[in-house]
């Protein structure tokens, strides 16, 4: 029987978001905070970040789209090599995603991030690069929209809110997760390329 190995790492986090929902000293022991990671030993933010969430909404949204993208990837990935690369994908996606905001915070002592969205971008873009005439649903939008189209409009809107700053939303996070997914699906397609032009091309 083959691992589920997205219902596992969704189960870890709904356990660890919601021990850190009433344990400060444990959120603040995880959550990503730049200013304070001076010394190597607080690099494991950098990923245990990517396990704690603001509140239920939060994470329950992020945790929905793990759900819905990661069971498709998982295939993906045991057809083309084998299904743990997707944890792979998923816990260097948060890793990566977190990268920027450590340096681009690093001298803002009121700076904290926390939730799993680079990893969930990470998911979501190597979905895209797999399947990119999908259709992927948005919001208040009754009809779904091609994942190659969603991609440039989210990237687009990442990038935006990201020089705005005007929220608390981690739109690095968003932004660069969802780029490093689309490379890690690149790099880890046997063609490296021709899967992705193929299915471009091919649409109908």
């Amino acid at each position: 029987m083959a691992t589920n190995y997205t219902i596992i790492i969704i189960l870890i986090t709904v356990l660890i978001s919601l021990l850190a929902f009433s344990n400060n000293e444990l959120r603040n022991r995880l959550i990503l905070y730049p200013y304070g990671m001076n010394d190597v030993n607080e690099y494991h933010r950098l990923l245990s970040s990517g396990f704690i969430h603001a509140d239920i909404p939060h994470l329950a949204f992020n945790m929905y789209a793990l759900y819905l993208f990661g069971q498709y990837m998982e295939r993906d990935f045991a057809t083309l090599s084998a299904s743990w690369v997707f944890v792979v994908l998923y816990l260097t996606g948060i890793i990566v995603a977190s990268l920027p905001s450590m340096f681009k915070h690093r001298n803002h002592s009121n700076y904290m991030a926390l939730g799993a969205s680079g990893g969930v971008s990470a998911v979501l873009f190597a979905f895209i690069y797999y399947h990119p005439w999908d259709k992927i649903g948005i919001m208040f939008i009754p009809v779904g929209i091609p994942a190659i189209l969603f991609a440039v409009l989210y990237l687009a809107y990442s990038a935006w809110s990201s020089k705005r700053a005007a929220d608390n939303i981690g739109h690095d996070a968003h932004l660069w997760g969802g780029v490093y997914g689309f490379v890690f699906a690149f790099f880890s397609d046997p063609t490296h390329g021709r899967l992705f032009m193929d299915a471009i091309m091919n649409r109908y």
